[in-house]
């Protein structure tokens, strides 16, 4: 990229510099999925957000600019719990490392998806989804059960198509919740009555539309078992077409609405159709599969064609603009703020000049005085104190008086010390002083000590 010869340095600028660290972590790291709390979210004028996604030990600048966030389908505000899709980069004119978001969900909505594809790659590894394991729905239905709510749009939908298309057939409800925590059981029990009682040609199990957390019970483990386990062949038909649940991967046949199920099973369908419908399911899921990785295929080009796009120098102008407008906004306010600090100043000062206040305020300066010269001399008296005590202990220790306290004694011969035997002699008399007194003695012996 450039040289580091330690003998010819390359020399390069803060903007080249900065610009080699964006296009590093734009082309090598690529898109990322990221969860944290939002803080010091930012809407600006140009449309455009700005926020720090952070946990307990960290924290990373972000943006997310308005041809992103307007497919955004809530509000995000500081303390949401977020996942976040995107692409790190870096902001040139400040050298901040900082991520690009393309995608905001809130956390919890990740999280059952997150057990949405956990649970559907353990039925897929169990067979469940087999094409060879599904049941070919009967050519002529006479009796149809639903497994749905008796008062929900559903039930109303698919009579109403009935009615239009085949008046004739039979249809039996087998109520049950399709919302709530115990809704997965209660479809799944009703199931297995059906089944028990075995009355009816086929089973249509779903419900109207709604959100991932409304559609959840048909994503539940004992669901898929109970359709997988079924003697009875099953459509299912949940929510609307976009809506793909795991009881449509587990069921004999997908209808993407109640209102297209029963049009499907109130139509005479022949063995070749049926054929076609299954080879129709297969090559949809090859062909997504296989816009997977040309999808995959694409961001990596476009990850590296990013580099040099317009577009990405228009983004770091634009994010350059908003820094500049919000970076206005605060000196206005530290103008406005500093206009009204030297307006309360005058206001004080005015105050001041009364001469009240001016002998109020010397009293109390007077006051300061004197508590402040009394602690000196508490402070002097006491540091004098400390020095005397301090001194008193050196002649203490000094003191030959202590060191007799401490078990010696001192021989004197006519009242000056003896230091050695030599200023003695056989016959001398001696005094030898100790703690609490002292005693004459006569010299009998002198024994010199061996070197």
């Amino acid at each position: 990229m450039f040289s580091t010869s330690p003998k010819q340095p390359s020399i390069i600028s803060v903007t080249r510099l900065n610009r080699l660290a964006r296009q590093v972590l734009e082309s090598e790291i690529g898109q990322v999925w990221v969860s944290g709390e939002l803080s010091n979210f930012v809407a600006a004028a140009s449309g455009h957000w700005y926020f720090t996604l952070k946990d307990s030990k960290a924290q990373i600048k972000s943006a997310m600019f308005k041809g992103a966030n307007r497919s955004i389908k809530f509000t995000p505000k500081a303390g949401d719990k977020v996942i976040v899709r995107g692409s790190l980069s870096l902001y040139e004119a400040r050298g901040d490392y900082q991520l690009i978001a393309e995608h905001m969900e809130p956390e919890g909505l990740g999280q059952l998806k997150q057990a949405y594809e956990a649970l559907k790659a353990k039925l897929s590894a169990e067979g469940l989804f087999a094409m060879d394991a599904k049941q070919a729905l009967p050519e002529s239905v006479k009796k149809l059960g639903v497994v749905t709510s008796p008062t929900g749009a559903a039930i109303h939908d698919i009579l109403h198509v009935l009615k239009r298309r085949n008046p004739s057939i039979e249809v039996i409800i087998y109520p049950s919740l399709v919302q709530g925590e115990t809704a997965a059981k209660s479809i799944a029990e009703q199931i297995n009555i059906a089944n028990k009682r075995d009355e009816v040609d086929l089973l249509i199990v779903g419900r109207g539309g709604g959100s991932l957390e409304d559609l959840w019970a048909f994503n539940e483990e004992i669901v898929a078992y109970a359709i997988s386990e079924s003697k009875l062949p099953i459509v299912s038909a949940v929510g609307h077409e976009v809506d793909v649940t795991i009881a449509d991967y587990v069921a004999d046949m997908r209808a993407p609405t109640p209102s297209a199920a029963a049009e499907l099973v109130s139509t005479d369908k022949s063995q070749l159709e049926r054929h076609i419908q299954q080879q129709q399911h297969r090559l949809a899921q090859v062909f997504q599969q296989h816009l997977k990785r040309i999808d995959y295929k694409l961001q990596l080009v476009q990850s590296r064609l990013s580099n040099v796009h317009p577009a990405v120098q228009i983004r770091q102008a634009s994010q350059h603009a908003d820094s500049l407008m919000m970076r206005l906004s605060q000196s206005i306010a530290a103008k406005l703020n500093g206009d009204q600090n030297r307006s309360d100043k005058l206001t004080l000062r005015l105050q001041h000049i009364s001469p009240s206040n001016a002998i109020k305020e010397k009293q109390q300066q007077l006051q300061k005085v004197s508590e402040k010269l009394t602690s000196i001399q508490q402070r002097q008296l006491s540091d004098k104190r400390y020095q005397l005590q301090r001194i008193a202990d050196i002649l203490h220790s000094v003191s030959p008086l202590s060191t007799l306290s401490r078990g010696y004694s001192i021989a004197f011969k006519n009242d000056k010390v003896v230091r050695s035997v030599a200023q003695l002699a056989k016959g001398d008399v001696i005094e030898t002083r100790v703690s609490d007194g002292s005693v004459i003695a006569k010299v009998q012996e002198i024994t010199l000590k061996k070197q």
